[in-house]
Protein backbone atom coordinates (compact mmCIF):
# COMPACT_ATOMS: atom_id res chain seq x y z
CA UNK A 1 0.00 0.00 0.00
CA UNK A 2 1.15 3.61 -0.15
CA UNK A 3 -0.09 4.96 2.92
CA UNK A 4 -0.23 8.95 3.75
CA UNK A 5 -0.14 9.91 6.87
CA UNK A 6 -1.01 13.95 8.09
CA UNK A 7 0.58 14.80 11.39
CA UNK A 8 3.06 11.52 11.19
CA UNK A 9 6.12 13.08 12.66
CA UNK A 10 3.80 13.19 15.95
CA UNK A 11 3.32 11.20 18.72
CA UNK A 12 0.83 8.57 17.61
CA UNK A 13 1.55 9.46 13.65
CA UNK A 14 5.15 8.14 14.24
CA UNK A 15 4.28 4.86 16.00
CA UNK A 16 1.67 4.42 13.14
CA UNK A 17 4.58 5.36 10.20
CA UNK A 18 7.20 2.90 11.86
CA UNK A 19 4.24 0.00 12.13
CA UNK A 20 2.99 0.43 8.63
CA UNK A 21 6.65 0.39 7.47
CA UNK A 22 6.95 -2.91 8.86
CA UNK A 23 4.12 -4.48 6.93
CA UNK A 24 5.88 -2.78 4.04
CA UNK A 25 3.34 -0.33 2.92
CA UNK A 26 5.21 2.74 1.28
CA UNK A 27 4.62 6.27 3.91
CA UNK A 28 4.60 9.53 3.22
CA UNK A 29 4.45 11.93 6.48
CA UNK A 30 2.72 15.11 5.85
CA UNK A 31 3.63 17.11 8.79
CA UNK A 32 4.39 21.06 9.38
CA UNK A 33 6.30 20.37 13.14
CA UNK A 34 4.60 22.78 14.99
CA UNK A 35 3.59 20.18 17.26
CA UNK A 36 5.08 17.25 16.01
CA UNK A 37 9.24 16.73 15.73
CA UNK A 38 11.54 14.90 13.38
CA UNK A 39 12.97 13.36 16.52
CA UNK A 40 9.77 11.12 16.64
CA UNK A 41 11.22 9.47 12.93
CA UNK A 42 14.77 8.94 14.29
CA UNK A 43 14.53 5.42 14.42
CA UNK A 44 12.94 5.08 10.49
CA UNK A 45 14.84 8.27 9.53
CA UNK A 46 16.26 7.47 5.70
CA UNK A 47 14.08 4.40 5.22
CA UNK A 48 13.72 4.03 1.44
CA UNK A 49 10.08 3.32 1.53
CA UNK A 50 9.56 6.64 3.90
CA UNK A 51 9.28 9.96 2.22
CA UNK A 52 8.76 13.14 4.44
CA UNK A 53 6.97 16.59 3.44
CA UNK A 54 7.32 19.67 5.80
CA UNK A 55 3.82 21.56 5.29
CA UNK A 56 0.47 22.37 6.44
CA UNK A 57 -2.65 20.31 6.08
CA UNK A 58 -4.16 23.90 5.38
CA UNK A 59 -1.89 24.38 2.36
CA UNK A 60 -3.76 22.12 -0.53
CA UNK A 61 -1.22 22.47 -2.67
CA UNK A 62 1.26 20.62 -0.42
CA UNK A 63 -1.47 18.37 0.34
CA UNK A 64 -1.87 17.53 -3.04
CA UNK A 65 1.64 16.91 -3.47
CA UNK A 66 1.87 14.36 -0.91
CA UNK A 67 -1.20 12.54 -1.54
CA UNK A 68 -0.45 11.92 -4.59
CA UNK A 69 -0.61 7.93 -5.59
CA UNK A 70 -1.68 7.34 -2.32
CA UNK A 71 -4.18 4.35 -1.55
CA UNK A 72 -5.27 5.45 2.04
CA UNK A 73 -4.88 8.33 3.87
CA UNK A 74 -4.93 8.37 8.06
CA UNK A 75 -5.57 11.84 8.89
CA UNK A 76 -3.90 12.66 12.51
CA UNK A 77 -2.95 16.05 11.75
CA UNK A 78 -4.89 18.60 13.94
CA UNK A 79 -4.07 21.37 16.47
CA UNK A 80 -4.32 19.12 19.63
CA UNK A 81 -3.81 19.71 23.73
CA UNK A 82 -5.94 21.47 26.16
CA UNK A 83 -3.28 23.99 26.74
CA UNK A 84 -2.90 24.73 22.95
CA UNK A 85 -6.76 24.83 22.03
CA UNK A 86 -7.43 27.14 25.21
CA UNK A 87 -4.56 29.20 24.10
CA UNK A 88 -4.95 29.62 20.53
CA UNK A 89 -8.74 28.68 19.82
CA UNK A 90 -8.71 30.95 16.32
CA UNK A 91 -5.59 28.73 15.29
CA UNK A 92 -6.97 25.68 16.50
CA UNK A 93 -9.98 25.63 14.74
CA UNK A 94 -8.61 26.83 11.17
CA UNK A 95 -6.56 23.56 11.30
CA UNK A 96 -9.14 21.61 12.70
CA UNK A 97 -11.94 22.44 10.96
CA UNK A 98 -10.49 23.51 7.28
CA UNK A 99 -7.51 21.34 7.12
CA UNK A 100 -9.79 18.77 7.01
CA UNK A 101 -11.76 19.36 4.39
CA UNK A 102 -8.61 19.90 1.96
CA UNK A 103 -7.25 16.18 3.21
CA UNK A 104 -11.31 14.86 2.26
CA UNK A 105 -11.14 16.71 -1.24
CA UNK A 106 -7.58 15.77 -2.46
CA UNK A 107 -8.25 12.39 -0.75
CA UNK A 108 -11.64 12.66 -3.09
CA UNK A 109 -9.79 13.38 -5.98
CA UNK A 110 -7.39 10.50 -5.82
CA UNK A 111 -10.24 7.81 -4.57
CA UNK A 112 -8.01 6.85 -1.54
CA UNK A 113 -9.52 5.38 1.60
CA UNK A 114 -9.34 7.85 4.83
CA UNK A 115 -9.26 7.12 8.47
CA UNK A 116 -10.04 10.37 9.95
CA UNK A 117 -8.77 10.17 13.78
CA UNK A 118 -11.17 11.91 16.36
CA UNK A 119 -11.73 11.77 19.94
CA UNK A 120 -13.75 10.76 22.88
CA UNK A 121 -13.92 14.73 23.21
CA UNK A 122 -16.73 14.62 21.50
CA UNK A 123 -18.92 13.52 23.84
CA UNK A 124 -18.11 16.23 26.17
CA UNK A 125 -19.39 16.14 29.35
CA UNK A 126 -21.77 13.31 28.87
CA UNK A 127 -20.58 11.18 32.07
CA UNK A 128 -22.50 7.78 31.35
CA UNK A 129 -21.13 4.46 31.74
CA UNK A 130 -19.71 2.83 28.63
CA UNK A 131 -19.91 5.69 26.34
CA UNK A 132 -20.80 3.92 22.50
CA UNK A 133 -20.70 5.26 19.33
CA UNK A 134 -24.08 6.29 19.25
CA UNK A 135 -24.10 8.40 22.89
CA UNK A 136 -25.21 11.90 22.75
CA UNK A 137 -22.80 14.68 23.10
CA UNK A 138 -23.63 17.24 25.71
CA UNK A 139 -20.99 20.19 24.96
CA UNK A 140 -20.62 23.64 27.06
CA UNK A 141 -20.81 27.11 25.55
CA UNK A 142 -19.55 27.26 22.18
CA UNK A 143 -18.00 30.55 23.62
CA UNK A 144 -15.86 28.72 25.77
CA UNK A 145 -12.80 27.99 23.90
CA UNK A 146 -12.43 24.41 26.32
CA UNK A 147 -14.92 23.24 23.87
CA UNK A 148 -13.80 24.27 20.43
CA UNK A 149 -11.71 21.51 19.84
CA UNK A 150 -14.87 19.02 20.48
CA UNK A 151 -17.18 21.34 18.27
CA UNK A 152 -14.56 21.27 15.64
CA UNK A 153 -13.90 17.30 15.69
CA UNK A 154 -17.38 17.12 15.46
CA UNK A 155 -18.13 18.40 12.62
CA UNK A 156 -15.07 17.06 11.03
CA UNK A 157 -16.66 13.75 11.73
CA UNK A 158 -19.84 15.08 9.82
CA UNK A 159 -17.95 15.92 6.70
CA UNK A 160 -16.81 12.39 6.61
CA UNK A 161 -19.70 11.03 6.87
CA UNK A 162 -20.95 13.40 4.34
CA UNK A 163 -18.44 12.56 1.95
CA UNK A 164 -19.08 9.05 1.99
CA UNK A 165 -22.82 9.34 1.72
CA UNK A 166 -22.67 12.08 -0.91
CA UNK A 167 -19.31 11.07 -3.02
CA UNK A 168 -18.60 7.73 -1.97
CA UNK A 169 -15.48 8.17 -0.24
CA UNK A 170 -14.71 5.31 1.91
CA UNK A 171 -14.35 7.07 5.13
CA UNK A 172 -13.32 5.76 8.78
CA UNK A 173 -13.89 7.46 11.75
CA UNK A 174 -11.73 6.18 15.18
CA UNK A 175 -12.71 8.39 18.33
CA UNK A 176 -9.58 7.65 20.51
CA UNK A 177 -9.62 7.81 24.13
CA UNK A 178 -6.43 9.72 26.27
CA UNK A 179 -3.98 7.77 23.73
CA UNK A 180 -0.77 7.71 25.97
CA UNK A 181 2.79 6.03 25.09
CA UNK A 182 6.84 6.93 24.28
CA UNK A 183 7.35 10.39 22.66
CA UNK A 184 3.96 11.87 24.13
CA UNK A 185 4.45 15.29 25.08
CA UNK A 186 3.77 17.35 27.97
CA UNK A 187 3.96 20.73 26.95
CA UNK A 188 0.39 21.18 25.49
CA UNK A 189 -1.47 19.83 28.46
CA UNK A 190 -1.40 15.88 28.04
CA UNK A 191 -2.18 14.41 31.88
CA UNK A 192 0.51 11.34 31.81
CA UNK A 193 3.80 12.90 30.30
CA UNK A 194 3.09 15.60 32.76
CA UNK A 195 2.91 13.47 35.73
CA UNK A 196 5.50 11.54 34.76
CA UNK A 197 7.75 14.09 33.72
CA UNK A 198 7.22 15.75 37.60
CA UNK A 199 7.65 12.24 39.36
CA UNK A 200 10.80 11.57 37.50
CA UNK A 201 12.24 15.32 39.23
CA UNK A 202 11.25 14.52 42.17
CA UNK A 203 8.31 17.61 41.72
CA UNK A 204 5.38 18.25 43.11
CA UNK A 205 2.60 16.62 40.43
CA UNK A 206 0.18 19.28 39.53
CA UNK A 207 -3.47 17.37 39.65
CA UNK A 208 -5.94 19.83 38.67
CA UNK A 209 -9.37 20.30 40.31
CA UNK A 210 -10.01 17.21 43.12
CA UNK A 211 -8.33 15.13 41.24
CA UNK A 212 -11.47 12.51 41.60
CA UNK A 213 -12.41 12.70 37.65
CA UNK A 214 -11.51 9.84 36.03
CA UNK A 215 -10.35 8.72 32.79
CA UNK A 216 -9.47 5.61 30.76
CA UNK A 217 -6.15 5.30 28.79
CA UNK A 218 -5.37 3.71 26.14
CA UNK A 219 -1.32 2.53 25.02
CA UNK A 220 -0.35 3.91 21.49
CA UNK A 221 0.99 -0.06 20.73
CA UNK A 222 -2.59 -1.34 21.82
CA UNK A 223 -4.56 1.31 19.15
CA UNK A 224 -1.79 1.72 15.84
CA UNK A 225 -2.69 -2.21 14.61
CA UNK A 226 -6.55 -1.38 15.47
CA UNK A 227 -5.87 2.21 13.26
CA UNK A 228 -4.63 -0.23 10.25
CA UNK A 229 -6.94 -2.81 10.35
CA UNK A 230 -9.92 -0.60 10.46
CA UNK A 231 -9.05 0.91 7.68
CA UNK A 232 -8.95 -2.04 6.03
CA UNK A 233 -12.14 -3.41 6.54
CA UNK A 234 -14.85 -2.54 4.03
CA UNK A 235 -17.66 -2.54 6.59
CA UNK A 236 -15.69 0.17 8.48
CA UNK A 237 -16.78 2.31 6.29
CA UNK A 238 -18.87 5.48 6.69
CA UNK A 239 -18.73 4.32 10.77
CA UNK A 240 -17.47 5.26 13.41
CA UNK A 241 -15.57 3.22 16.11
CA UNK A 242 -14.31 4.19 19.84
CA UNK A 243 -10.18 2.79 20.62
CA UNK A 244 -9.75 3.50 24.48
CA UNK A 245 -8.59 1.44 27.25
CA UNK A 246 -10.92 -0.59 29.52
CA UNK A 247 -9.48 0.75 33.45
CA UNK A 248 -10.88 3.49 34.38
CA UNK A 249 -8.97 5.29 36.84
CA UNK A 250 -8.92 9.02 38.38
CA UNK A 251 -6.53 11.38 37.58
CA UNK A 252 -5.52 11.49 41.69
CA UNK A 253 -4.59 7.64 41.72
CA UNK A 254 -3.38 7.98 38.92
CA UNK A 255 -0.34 10.19 40.56
CA UNK A 256 -0.30 8.43 43.23
CA UNK A 257 0.71 5.30 40.58
CA UNK A 258 3.36 7.04 38.70
CA UNK A 259 4.92 8.15 42.36
CA UNK A 260 4.94 4.51 43.56
CA UNK A 261 6.30 3.13 40.61
CA UNK A 262 8.70 5.57 39.90
CA UNK A 263 10.34 5.48 43.51
CA UNK A 264 9.36 9.32 43.10
CA UNK A 265 9.81 11.70 46.77
CA UNK A 266 7.18 13.95 45.03
CA UNK A 267 4.20 14.88 46.37
CA UNK A 268 0.53 15.47 44.97
CA UNK A 269 -0.94 19.26 44.70
CA UNK A 270 -3.94 19.99 43.66
CA UNK A 271 -4.46 23.03 41.54
CA UNK A 272 -7.83 24.56 40.48
CA UNK A 273 -9.13 24.52 37.69
CA UNK A 274 -9.22 28.69 37.23
CA UNK A 275 -5.97 28.73 38.06
CA UNK A 276 -4.18 26.35 35.68
CA UNK A 277 -6.39 27.60 32.52
CA UNK A 278 -8.47 30.74 34.03
CA UNK A 279 -11.78 31.40 34.94
CA UNK A 280 -15.28 29.35 33.83
CA UNK A 281 -13.01 26.35 32.46
CA UNK A 282 -15.36 23.13 32.30
CA UNK A 283 -14.01 19.39 32.45
CA UNK A 284 -15.94 16.30 32.23
CA UNK A 285 -15.53 14.34 35.73
CA UNK A 286 -15.56 10.71 33.99
CA UNK A 287 -15.00 9.53 30.05
CA UNK A 288 -15.40 5.66 30.32
CA UNK A 289 -15.22 3.92 26.69
CA UNK A 290 -17.95 1.10 25.22
CA UNK A 291 -15.12 -0.67 22.85
CA UNK A 292 -17.56 -3.42 21.87
CA UNK A 293 -18.02 -2.35 18.11
CA UNK A 294 -14.35 -2.46 17.10
CA UNK A 295 -13.81 -5.63 18.81
CA UNK A 296 -16.20 -7.28 17.36
CA UNK A 297 -15.35 -6.20 13.66
CA UNK A 298 -11.29 -6.10 13.97
CA UNK A 299 -10.73 -7.67 17.51
CA UNK A 300 -9.50 -4.70 19.39
CA UNK A 301 -9.17 -5.31 22.93
CA UNK A 302 -5.98 -3.54 25.25
CA UNK A 303 -3.81 -5.39 26.40
CA UNK A 304 -1.25 -3.10 28.21
CA UNK A 305 -1.58 -2.72 31.83
CA UNK A 306 -1.75 0.70 33.08
CA UNK A 307 1.50 0.54 35.85
CA UNK A 308 3.66 -0.55 32.04
CA UNK A 309 2.13 2.45 30.28
CA UNK A 310 3.56 4.84 32.82
CA UNK A 311 6.90 2.42 32.98
CA UNK A 312 7.17 2.75 29.48
CA UNK A 313 6.48 6.91 29.28
CA UNK A 314 9.30 7.59 32.31
CA UNK A 315 11.57 5.47 30.33
CA UNK A 316 11.59 6.97 26.91
CA UNK A 317 11.80 10.66 28.67
CA UNK A 318 14.51 9.60 30.76
CA UNK A 319 16.22 7.98 27.10
CA UNK A 320 15.73 11.71 26.23
CA UNK A 321 17.27 13.28 29.17
CA UNK A 322 19.97 11.32 29.94
CA UNK A 323 20.28 8.07 32.03
CA UNK A 324 19.10 7.80 35.73
CA UNK A 325 19.60 5.59 38.55
CA UNK A 326 16.39 3.86 38.89
CA UNK A 327 15.83 0.76 36.41
CA UNK A 328 12.20 2.01 34.94
CA UNK A 329 12.15 -1.31 33.07
CA UNK A 330 10.50 -4.24 35.34
CA UNK A 331 9.12 -2.96 38.85
CA UNK A 332 6.67 -4.40 40.81
CA UNK A 333 3.26 -3.96 40.16
CA UNK A 334 1.34 -1.28 42.32
CA UNK A 335 -2.71 -1.66 42.85
CA UNK A 336 -4.43 0.82 40.86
Amino acid sequence: MRTLITGGAGFIGSHLSEYLLRQGDHVTVLDDLSTGSLHNLRDVAGHERLTFVEGSILDRSKVREAIAGADRVFHLAAAVGVRRIVDHPLESLRTNLHGTEIVLDAAREVNAIMLLASTSEVYGKNTSDRLTEESDRILGSPLKSRWTYAAAKGIDEAFASAYWHTYGLRTVIVRMFNTIGPRQTGAYGMVVPNLVGQALRDEPLTVFGDGLQTRCFSYVGDVVPALVRLCEEPSAYGEAFNLGGDLEVSILRLAEVAIELLGSRSTITLVPYAQAYGPGFEDMRRRVPDNTKAERLVGYRPTTRLEQMILNVAASQSAAEGPRDTDLTTRAPVAV
